[in-house]
């Protein structure tokens, strides 16, 4: 093989910052193009969990600030399903940087991270619970349900006039 390609899918020309891609910018184009933000793996379980105990709620409100992937209007409860990678969960593997393009990637993240933080502050402020949920914590069922209805009974405590146990 010659050196310039070095066993790499892309010519030497199209490799960034001296750190070879595996694929092909045409397939990491495709790949990415299929990453979702509504209706992803995860979400989906969430859903069908919370609607088989019983809770309803409505999807991707677009006039509550984050648009929550889900809210239970009667619980006045947003939550949403966040991947470890793209809303960069502090100490979880799979929320690791790439290698390329290693600049892009940590302000794409911490873009998304400020933008959280300001959708929590912002339903916070409309007086509406919030709960996330991380792709890498949704192991089993009852702690989904768990985590949702301990944010319940917090908030529920709030509104009587008492304090919330810290979990």
């Amino acid at each position: 093989k010659p050196a310039s390609t070095m066993g790499c899918l892309q010519p030497a020309s199209r490799r960034l910052s001296g750190v070879a891609d595996r694929i092909s910018p045409a397939a990491r184009s495709a790949n990415m193009s299929r990453v979702r933000s509504r209706d992803t793996r995860p979400e989906l379980r969430v859903r069908r969990l919370l609607h088989r105990v019983g809770y309803r709620f409505r999807l991707h409100r677009r006039d509550l600030p984050g648009t929550p992937d889900i809210y239970l209007p009667k619980h006045k409860l947003a939550i949403f399903v966040h991947g470890c990678f793209w809303h960069g969960h502090g100490g979880c593997k799979r929320s690791k940087l790439p290698e390329t393009r290693a600049e892009f990637w940590s302000a794409k993240i911490n873009a998304n991270r400020r933008r959280d933080a300001e959708a929590l502050h912002r339903l916070a402020e409309r007086g509406i619970t919030t709960v996330t949920l991380w792709e890498c914590e949704l192991k089993t069922d009852e702690e989904i349900v768990s985590a949702v209805e301990r944010e319940l009974a917090s908030a529920q405590t709030i509104a009587q006039g008492g304090k919330a146990e810290v979990r």
